[in-house]
């Protein structure tokens, strides 16, 4: 099996070493942690090899709160990020989850429920604190919403999109023009109120799919 590589970043060295062990829990051998500190030791980590996996906290050097996540998001679009933060208000969440970054989690939760928003979040899912999960919130209605106002051709496309079709191969399947395609992402992604390819999948995976967290 194909080691995953795993970014650790906090700028407290315990919690990275109780993070690191969560993630052995969870994939055993097949792991490669590297852990970081800062916001910069976070971007040369992510620059040295590909990343499956980005474990981030807001409050380091650097970081600015989610401004360092919009920083990382930008620079390194289809890694997949959980940021795992002691700042857990619905706001800050709720920024979180629309600048791209695949869940939250509080740093206060237990290392049982760390481990189920890193595997949900390695699998393709989003994850959201589990007392957000078990009933419906401002954030999660919102975010169901803005899918819901996709037309049925544009939630085709989307699916497609999620199963990593290129736009090529999705024209294709459809039967129209890579630029209609295009066009229909463009439409897609103003609805969403995401930026790329990888936010929009993310949404697609949890709100079309509706595969559980737990």
């Amino acid at each position: 099996m194909k080691a995953k590589r795993v970014v650790v970043a906090d700028d407290h060295p315990m919690v990275r070493s109780a993070v690191t062990e969560a993630l052995k829990q969870v994939l055993g051998s097949s792991l490669q942690v590297t852990e970081a500190g800062s916001l910069a030791a976070t971007k040369n980590s992510l620059e040295t090899d590909e990343i499956d996996l980005l474990l981030l906290d807001l409050d380091m050097p650097g970081m600015n709160g989610t401004a360092g996540l919009s920083v990382l998001r930008t620079e390194f679009p289809a890694v997949p990020i959980l940021v795992i933060s002691a700042i857990d208000d619905p706001t800050t969440i709720h920024r979180v989850i629309e600048l791209g970054a695949s869940g939250f989690q509080p740093k206060s939760a237990p290392v049982a429920t760390i481990k189920l928003a890193i595997t949900a979040v390695l699998d393709g899912k989003l994850w959201l604190p589990v007392d957000m999960q078990a009933q419906p919130t401002n954030m999660a209605a919102d975010l169901a919403t803005r899918v819901a106002q996709l037309t049925s051709g544009q939630r085709r496309v989307l699916d497609l999109l999620s199963q990593g079709k290129l736009n090529k191969e999705i024209a294709f399947e459809l039967r129209v023009t890579e630029a209609a395609i295009k066009a229909r992402l463009s439409q897609i992604f103003r609805k969403l109120g995401v930026r790329n390819r990888t936010q929009a999948v993310i949404l697609a995976r949890h709100f079309l799919t509706r595969k559980p967290n737990r």
